[in-house]
């Protein structure tokens, strides 16, 4: 049922904000405003939502969700690319939605943060001010709304680990849908971990024919290539019609073993799933290798 195979996931710079509104139609607008076009293209700032939360789980006491971006590259390069996506998304996707308010939501302590006066704050021209709210130094903007837009001042950012993912071999298009949406229901219920895509259908691979465009369809995988690419090529087994891929990021190392832990759990037993596994590139991409057969699953489950 389970390929003893690995993931292979790689270091990214994250920043994790708790967003909130007037009423859940405004937060979910700039909630997915925020975390639009997860990743243009590989390496571009990718975005997640992590949970939503009620009114007595927020700040402000108002209706909220915590959020993530992400950013990958060299750590001098992906610190200015975090700061500069950060801001253009706050500004041109929560600050414009009527009533929006963003705080910082990172759950541990960290030696790093982003002063968001310059790529957010001086939205107010020069009539932001600087105001203590909920014991928290806040940057207030005033706009148009009759009210001000509130943003933390100073937003914390640390290394993560992205690209954990699963990959759920089903044998209809139907199971593939069903099976990669339980998948995506057991990590929206996990703190510190969003998923990106949501249920994938394009699995990628970095060899392309395309550079331009970036990564270009796993062509092996692609159950509808079956009879139109070599034999030696096809790698989908019989009886396989379809392969979601789940893709998460993580705070830390061990929330993504417990996210693909946790999703197996959950699915292994579900109707039309034939095997379970998982993308890697030989070890090629990323830094981390995280074994399926090492994340504690029973050994039963297992196939070589």
């Amino acid at each position: 049922m389970i390929e003893k195979a690995f993931c292979e996931a790689f270091k990214g710079l994250v920043v994790q904000l708790q967003v909130t509104a007037y009423d859940e139609q405004f937060l979910k607008r700039a909630v997915n405003n925020f975390t639009a076009l997860p990743s243009t293209v590989f390496g571009d700032a990718e975005g997640g939502i992590v949970k939503w939360l009620k009114k007595n789980e927020t700040i402000d006491g108002r209706f909220g969700a915590i959020v993530q971006l992400w950013v990958t590259g060299t750590r001098e390069k992906s610190i200015s690319k975090l700061y500069d996506q950060l801001g253009r998304r706050i500004r041109q996707g929560i600050l414009v939605v009527p009533t929006t308010a963003v705080f910082e939501a990172y759950p541990t302590e960290v030696n790093t943060e982003f002063d968001m006066m310059d790529n957010v704050g001086h939205c107010g021209d020069g009539y932001e001010e600087i105001i203590q709210k909920y014991e928290r130094d806040l940057i207030s903007v005033p706009i148009m709304m009759g009210y001000d837009f509130l943003i933390e001042r100073d937003v914390k950012f640390a290394e993560g680990v992205m690209g954990g993912n699963l990959w759920l071999f089903c044998d209809s298009i139907e199971a593939g849908i069903n099976i990669g949406r339980k998948a995506v229901s057991v990590i929206e219920s996990i703190d510190n971990v969003c998923t990106t895509f949501d249920v994938c259908s394009a699995g990628s691979k970095p060899e392309t024919n395309y550079p331009e465009i970036g990564p270009t369809t796993n062509h092996p995988y692609c159950p509808t290539l079956k009879n139109k690419i070599p034999h030696n090529e096809f790698m989908v087994p019989i009886g396989v019609k379809s392969i979601p891929e789940v893709i998460f990021n993580a705070l830390d190392l061990d929330t993504i073993k417990f996210t693909m832990k946790s999703v197996i759990e959950e699915i292994i037993q579900m109707k039309g799933l034939v095997k379970i596994s998982a993308g890697n590139y030989g070890g090629k991409l990323g830094k981390y290798q995280i074994h399926l057969n090492e994340l504690g699953l029973p050994e039963k489950y297992f196939r070589d």
